[in-house]
């Protein structure tokens, strides 16, 4: 077996050289980098050629974007680069969005050294890893999703009307469809619901 050259892309440098020290003594890893730098990410690509790419979901320190979009877009440009999403956010959302973008894994920063480079290797190998245990719950729309971002601030439904430009009545229609598809019985346990999965961010 061939060892692994890896990537990490994460905006937390501890946490990067806390896994570079837990993945050096493993002969499986040929060469772990990190980096926060990505205006330099697809020529750092290119040239490293690592066989997998560990992204962060939360890249809040360096990037608008999160992980998920940036996975989606390196992926245009290296189609055949393995990608897995390593994150302290582990919600059925992320994990779902992750597999649909041609990711091939989601892992916890939770996880053991010895899981990990298990999964790696697997992944590598050219199988898949997510969680086992998906909470089935019917996606929400991008529109049922501002909708639900703007309650979320405390927004009424006159005010979300106003800002997506819809009428109150399809404001009220939306919500009734998260509520359906969230199982649920108010916007509170709507949203709640709705950032415990991962379909919208955490309240700040």
């Amino acid at each position: 077996m061939n060892p692994m050259k890896v990537l990490l892309v994460d905006d937390h440098i501890l946490f990067a050289k806390s896994l570079s020290i837990a993945l050096c003594d493993f002969p499986e890893i040929e060469h772990f980098s990190s980096t926060k730098n990505l205006q330099n990410l697809e020529e750092q690509i290119t040239k490293e050629l690592p066989d997998i790419l560990l992204i962060d979901i939360n890249l809040g320190g360096i990037t608008d974007e999160d992980g998920l979009s940036l996975t989606h877009h390196l992926l245009k440009r290296f189609p055949k680069q393995k990608i897995v999403i390593l994150s302290g956010y582990d919600l059925p959302g992320y994990h779902k969005e992750a597999k649909r973008l041609g990711a091939k894994g989601f892992i916890s920063k939770d996880v053991e050294p010895d899981e990990l480079l298990h999964i790696l290797l697997s992944v590598n190998n050219g199988a898949s890893h997510f969680p086992e245990k998906e909470l089935f719950i019917e996606d929400l729309t991008e529109s049922e999703k501002k909708v639900l971002e703007l309650a979320a601030t405390g927004a009424k439904r006159k005010e979300i009307s106003k800002q997506l430009f819809i009428s109150e009545r399809t404001v009220s229609n939306h919500l009734q469809h998260i509520f359906e598809k969230l199982q649920v019985e108010s916007t509170i346990e709507a949203i709640t619901k709705a950032i415990q999965i991962g379909y919208i961010p955490p309240v700040k």
